[in-house]
């Protein structure tokens, strides 16, 4: 293992291989990551991987937009020899309450002013799309045909590959032990794998980001919480969009081989590192999900699994140098959508280390906003 590094990324998840690749792009030299397992072993492949642009806030909608445009030349753009299944089907996202149907008028517009197609939808139209979906008690929907789902390991694996092409390092199963700091300054990562010295780290740890913040000597204001997915038996397809309601509570997606993969949240969720299975998830989720999908009752669950959201206290990540310790970054936070932001993830922390021009405006994810209660508040999470 190389003794010293330019910069050292934590996390061989989707974040820290786009980090890498962002920052060798844009003229790093010498940077490392280290996993502690092996890529995707945590959050990510965890994940359900959808992509989506329909949300309430011009930052989340520019974020969105950017990491959606790129997966969509990711395969060119990253020299990558297989298929990401980027499957753009849409997102349909159906709506059963007043509230949340002027809630998503106010999304739609905000969506459209950004470049975003995306349109209100009568039930009627609903039915055109997924004519097996029970529309009763629904209202309307919004609808974007760019919105879809990806293969979170192929993704992973094609920035990890394009990020070594471009001569950086990366060591699995390689435990961080402690990050080492003297006077306020970062000087080095200890590993069971031996030490690594150099003034720049990046915390892209995920559910385990604050133990990593910690490590440095620093407080991250983050709690991990664990959510559950489950996915069925191969049926012939019926599904195209994504469905997703935030009323409603679930999202559900029918992947390339066809089976169905769905997740909702659920209430009194542990706060901490455990991704056991949760007995109750999937007769709730079946329940919620039959109402709107009645042909989906006939399906045969294969199995169920958890992964941690690392959430903020305003559900959106922390970018950015900590004011506490010098040439220490943390990208986390992400509160369940790390995945689908993954690019500008890994554009905005490269110009952020680099110190360049901003091509989205990051200077808003701060940790210094929570001090001075710039909170940035996204109505439309499930």
């Amino acid at each position: 293992m190389t003794k010293t590094a330019d910069i050292v990324i934590i996390g061989g998840g989707i974040s820290g291989a786009t980090i890498g690749y962002f920052l060798l792009k844009n003229g790093a030299k010498n940077v490392v990551i280290l996993e502690r397992d092996y890529l995707t072993a945590g959050a990510t492949g965890r994940c359900g991987a959808g992509i989506r642009q329909q949300w309430g806030t011009e930052l989340n909608c520019l974020m969105a937009k950017f990491s959606c445009e790129f997966f969509e030349n990711a395969v060119d753009e990253l020299g990558y020899d297989h298929d990401l299944e980027f499957c753009q089907g849409g997102y349909l996202m159906l709506i059963s309450t007043e509230k949340e149907l002027e809630q998503s008028r106010k999304n739609v517009a905000l969506q459209n002013s950004l470049g975003i197609e995306s349109r209100m939808l009568t039930t009627d139209e609903i039915k055109e799309i997924v004519p097996k979906l029970n529309t009763d008690g629904l209202l309307a929907g919004t609808f974007h045909g760019r919105d879809g789902h990806l293969n979170p390991f192929h993704t992973t694996q094609a920035f990890a590959e394009a990020f070594k092409r471009l001569g950086g390092e990366i060591y699995l199963h390689t435990n961080v032990e402690d990050i080492i700091a003297e006077n306020g300054h970062i000087k080095g990562v200890k590993t069971n794998r031996g030490t690594i010295s150099t003034n720049t780290v990046v915390n892209a740890a995920g559910g385990y980001s604050q133990q990593i913040a910690e490590m440095a000597g620093t407080k991250l204001p983050l709690y991990s919480e664990r959510h559950n997915i489950l996915v069925t038996e191969q049926v012939e397809r019926i599904l195209t969009p994504v469905l997703m309601s935030f009323s409603l509570n679930f999202y559900c997606q029918q992947v390339p081989h066809g089976a169905f993969l769905m997740g909702r949240t659920c209430a009194d969720q542990p706060r901490d590192l455990r991704v056991t299975a949760d007995s109750s998830f999937p007769i709730e989720m079946a329940k919620s999900i039959t109402k709107v999908m009645p042909p989906l009752k006939k399906l045969r669950m294969l199995r169920q699994w958890a992964g941690l959201y690392n959430m903020s206290p305003d559900k959106h990540p922390i970018y950015g140098e900590s004011p506490d310790i010098a040439g220490f970054y943390t990208a986390a936070g992400f509160s369940g959508r790390g995945f689908m932001i993954a690019p500008a993830t890994g554009q905005s922390m490269a110009e952020i280390i680099l110190g360049l021009k901003p091509t989205l405006p990051w200077e808003k994810l701060g940790l210094s906003r929570f001090d001075k209660g710039d909170l940035i508040l996204e109505p439309s999470v499930v």
